[in-house]
């Protein structure tokens, strides 16, 4: 009687493990092919795909540099969206934009797809398509979030895209106006106001010199205002028509 070989008895059962290479900044990749390895890696890896390109960005950071500006951001664009039935804020959720960029913002505001919004959820609850409005955290103004990043999301749709540059202490907000980001300047009352997000307002200097109470009191007249009352029935009635 034969004896089978080793190999032979293992091989119907124990399927051979795919070999995915890790990523790497540099690497050259479409977004499936990134989607795949992103997969792979370790839990606490933060990537982005850029124009085709891929970028890992790695801990530790700085509470300053990083840290504290996200948090605030994060808290104001919070306050804002719990006043707004119809909209979603999220943090570090990978973004599907187009076949080369599946960015990583790090703080998005987006009107849900059920009441009229641009982007889509997929069947694997990602974003896909622009969200109308993304924050990021950026050391200087060499930084690719006000480089390659900008020229991606202006392509891409993104109605306003504000860059909170820490060691510059400057906020750059920008306005898709005709397919081109227009930079915004505040009001003669030192005030931001979205085009995208009625009533969303932002007093730049209180915002950079750590003035919560300021943020927030100007947050609230904004959505204290009439335009945020027209956008919020907006987008009921756009949920009404779907």
């Amino acid at each position: 009687m034969s004896t089978a070989s080793t190999n032979s008895l293992i091989s119907p059962i124990i399927p051979a493990f795919e070999h995915v290479p890790p990523l790497q900044s540099g690497d050259r990749l479409t977004r499936d092919e990134f989607e795949r390895r992103y997969r792979a890696m370790p839990r606490n890896t933060k990537a982005e795909l850029v124009e085709g390109i891929v970028y890992i960005m790695t801990p530790p950071v700085s509470a300053d540099g990083h840290g504290v500006p996200h948090f605030e951001f994060i808290t104001w664009l919070g306050a804002y969206r719990w006043s707004t039935p119809g909209t979603q804020g999220g943090d570090n959720a990978s973004v599907r934009l187009d076949a080369k960029n599946e960015p990583q913002p790090d703080v998005y505001l987006r009107v849900l797809p059920s009441h009229g919004g641009q982007s889509r959820t997929s069947d694997d609850k990602f974003i896909e398509g622009a969200p109308e409005l993304v924050t990021e955290i950026a050391a200087s103004s060499v930084s690719y979030d006000l480089h390659e990043k900008l020229e991606v999301y202006r392509r891409n749709g993104v109605q306003e895209y504000i860059v909170w540059r820490t060691w510059e202490r400057a906020i750059d907000w920008f306005k898709l106006v005709d397919g081109k980001f227009v930079r915004q300047m505040p009001g003669a009352d030192g005030i931001l106001r979205s085009a995208a997000f009625p009533g969303l307002w932002l007093e730049v200097n209180a915002m950079l010199n750590g003035d919560q109470a300021r943020v927030e009191s100007v947050l609230r007249q904004g959505l204290a205002s009439p335009e945020h009352q027209l956008f919020v029935q907006r987008l009921a009635d756009q949920a009404r028509e779907k």
